[in-house]
């Protein structure tokens, strides 16, 4: 019991960020912001010097970004910021949405007890966040919600396919907190997606995480109108 409890509080540590990571978001958000613009080059050496660095994070970081297709990555030649299309990018989210809203129906019908109060507790740790106003930490804490609801799933294959699609899609994910009431919004969403699942609701649990992540995709593309 007490080895449960232990591994139960484990899981609810917040995701720590590697070097690597924490680029590939800065680097992220200044594409995305358009601060480094489709055709500008990524240099390893500038950008080590740039953040005190080796080049071995960099190169990781730009091989995360490539995944996105915010880079053109290819080898014996300087990594080339793109951008992808609209059809890529709706493909990407309709995928993204099938496969949390299949994870969503899974978790409805087989998280343990202990495993919809973990989610829960997840998702109060969100509506408190709000009242911070951190766009960093929130998103923090939401990739740990939706990883909950994939181990959930009790489909490793699924939770593995999930997680893989969810990396290249995270950049347009995260950019859409900074909307004007987004973390709000958000955690209503997510209010419609727990509520079923800690009811057993598969149906419902699926629609409604397939309906958020569509609604992620609309407010990525209310902030891109934005800037």
């Amino acid at each position: 019991m007490a080895n449960t409890r232990k591994q139960e509080a484990d899981n609810e540590q917040p995701i720590r960020l590697t070097r690597a990571d924490e680029l590939r978001q800065i680097l992220a958000d200044e594409i995305v912001r358009g601060n480094i613009k489709p055709g500008d080059t990524l240099d390893e050496t500038a950008m080590a010097a740039r953040f005190n660095v080796s080049r071995t994070p960099v190169r990781e970081a730009i091989r995360q970004l490539a995944a996105s297709g915010l880079v053109d990555a290819k080898p014996h030649r300087a990594a080339v910021v793109a951008r992808p299309s609209h059809d890529d990018l709706i493909g990407m989210f309709e995928a993204m949405a099938e496969l949390e809203g299949l994870c969503a129906y899974y978790a409805a019908e087989r998280m343990t007890p202990a495993e919809r109060t973990g989610l829960a507790q997840v998702h109060e740790d969100l509506r408190l966040l709000i009242q911070d106003g951190d766009p960093q930490n929130y998103h923090e804490t939401n990739q740990l919600f939706h990883g909950t609801v994939y181990s959930g799933a009790h489909n490793t294959y699924l939770a593995e396919l999930t997680a893989s699609t969810r990396i290249r899609v995270q950049p347009f994910r995260r950019a859409q907190f900074r909307n004007l009431g987004r973390l709000a919004k958000s955690h209503e969403e997510h209010d419609r997606v727990v509520t079923a699942i800690l009811r057993a609701d598969a149906p419902a649990a699926q629609k409604a995480m397939r309906d958020h992540i569509m609604t992620v995709f609309d407010e990525y593309e209310a902030y891109l109108r934005s800037l």
